[in-house]
Order: structure tokens, then sequence, then C-alpha cells
């Protein structure tokens, strides 16, 4: 009876390798998990968003693990087999190595979006229009004697002067249409930093679990950070000609609501301020409301 049984089979998609004994080789085996994890959070952008910018930097992704096959296949050199860890680690040949080249093109091409691409501006309608409706509750008065201007996103000093002069409640509608500022050049160049230290450390751990050899690793990195850049200057190419702009006309386009608002809009504060204008008529006619109730109430007593 026991001999009919089937053996069961290991999906090696997110099966790793690693030393228990050894925190770095558990921290190792969470990093291989990254572009597993990418893939999660592209599919959840696709989703929420329906961004075009999105959509092409996940399509590059997919060509660039397309390569990364192929060049393997060419290539064909075996895994490093130094220990016993290693003989039991990775399916397939070593070079270049996929994680790398995966991470690095993902790493390569968001700072890229980032650093040239993405130009984000205070539309005229959000955050100035919210500072005028926000002035009429006590924040125009706490802006004004901090010295900002009249309509315009206070800064963090303005924040602090508002609490001082206007109480808690200016402070709040200050510090709400600070944090609503796009990111400046500083902090997208953090972000592509970060985003580049975690590549790394992708690809360092691939060489200390013993899946590739250091020379691969290097591979992978070279080949994710060309593709990186050349699908970088295709979907400019895709943008300058306007064939961007002709996919998005296309029904199928229209029908999943794809749209290009990225490149000059930040993905938090785009339906932000339309939420915060509504917000604000809302309480403007909440306070129009108690203030014609009030002699009415007063004529029934």
């Amino acid at each position: 009876m026991a001999d009919d049984v089937t053996p069961l089979a290991s999906l090696s998609l997110t099966h790793v390798y690693y030393n228990p004994d050894d925190p770095l080789s558990h921290l190792s085996a969470f990093l291989a998990l990254v572009p597993q994890a990418l893939c999660v959070v592209y599919a959840t952008l696709l989703w929420s968003t329906r961004e075009a910018e999105v959509l092409l930097m996940f399509a590059g992704q997919l060509a660039c693990e397309a390569v990364n096959l192929a060049l393997k296949r060419l290539i064909k050199e075996e895994r490093p087999r130094q220990h016993d860890l290693a003989s039991h680690a990775g399916r397939g040949y070593g070079m270049p190595s996929s994680h790398a080249q995966f991470v690095v093109f993902w790493a390569v091409a968001g700072s890229l979006f980032l650093l040239v691409r993405h130009r984000p501006s205070l539309p005229p309608g959000g955050p100035r229009r919210a500072g005028r409706s926000l002035g009429k509750t006590g924040l125009g008065r706490a802006g004004g004697a901090a010295g900002g201007v009249e309509g315009a996103a206070p800064s963090l000093t303005d924040v602090r002067r508002a609490y001082c002069e206007g109480g808690l409640a200016a402070a709040t509608a200050s510090m709400e249409a600070y944090s609503h500022a796009p990111w400046n050049v500083a902090q997208r160049v953090l972000v592509s930093a970060a985003a580049l230290v975690v590549a790394a450390l992708v690809a360092w751990s691939r060489v200390y679990l013993g899946y590739h050899t250091v020379r691969q690793v290097l591979a992978g990195c070279a080949a994710g950070a060309v593709c990186g850049v050349a699908w970088f200057a295709v979907t400019h190419l895709l943008r300058e000609t306007g064939m961007l702009a002709w996919g998005l006309e296309m029904p199928l386009a229209r029908w999943f609501r794809v749209r290009d608002l990225v490149v000059e809009e930040d993905l938090c504060q785009a339906g932000w301020e339309k939420w915060e204008v509504r917000r604000q008529e809302g309480l403007e006619k909440e306070r129009k409301r108690e203030r014609m109730g009030g002699p009415k109430a007063g004529k029934r007593e």
C-alpha cells in the first residue's frame, strides 16, 4: 500500500536553501525573494493605478527576463559546486544571474524614471485652492503671520508658526497642505540610491548562498543595467513618436482605463487633491447649513 504513494515534488519558485545557523544566510534567503515581491508590487500598482508608465516598466522587466533566459541558453555556464549547500541549490545555468539582472533592471529603470522623466508640479487647482479654502478656517491668517505667500503650499516653518499663532487646528490644516508636496530632487535621489542598495544586497546574497559565482552576478548586474538604460530609451521613443498616446486611445486601453499621469503627478497626490477640494467644499456647506439652521431653531423656541 505504501509503495503506491506518489512522491511529492518541490516547487522551486520560492524554494531557497540556506544555513539556519547563519543569520546572514537567513537574511540572504529573504533577499532572494525580492524579485517575487517586486512582481506582486507591479501587479498591485497596475491594478490600482492603471498607469501606462508602470505597465511599460513591467513590460521591460519581462523583456529583461527573456534576455536573461536567452543569455543562459547561449553561454551555458554551470552554477558553482563549491560546498554541499550549493550542490543542492538551483537548477539550470548560472550565467548571468537572473536575480541580479532582475533587481538591477528594476533599480536602474526606476532611478531613470525618478531622476529624468518624473517632473511633478503643483497643479493650479490643487494645493493652492486647498490653501485658499483652509485660509478661511485660520490657516491663511497663521500663514500670513508666518510670512508665507497667500494661496501657496506652506513650508515646515509655516506649520510650526501656525501652531504657535493659530493653535492645533491651524497647525493640522497646515501640516496637511505641507505633506502633500511632491518629492523634490533630493528625495528622488535618496529613493533611487536606496533602490540601488537593495539591488546590490540581492546580488550579494546570490554569491553568499552559493547559487552563483561573483562573475555570474557581475554579468547579471551589467546585463540588467544595459537593459534598464535601453528600455528607458525605447519608452522615450514611444513617447516622442506619439505611439504611446496612440496606444492609450485604443479601445482596450480605454476599457481598462489606462492613463499616463504619473510622469507629471505624484501617485498619492493625484487623487488626494481632488478629495481634499471636495472635503473642504463639504465642510463649507456644513458650516453654511449650521449658520442657516441656528436662527430657525431659535424661532421655534
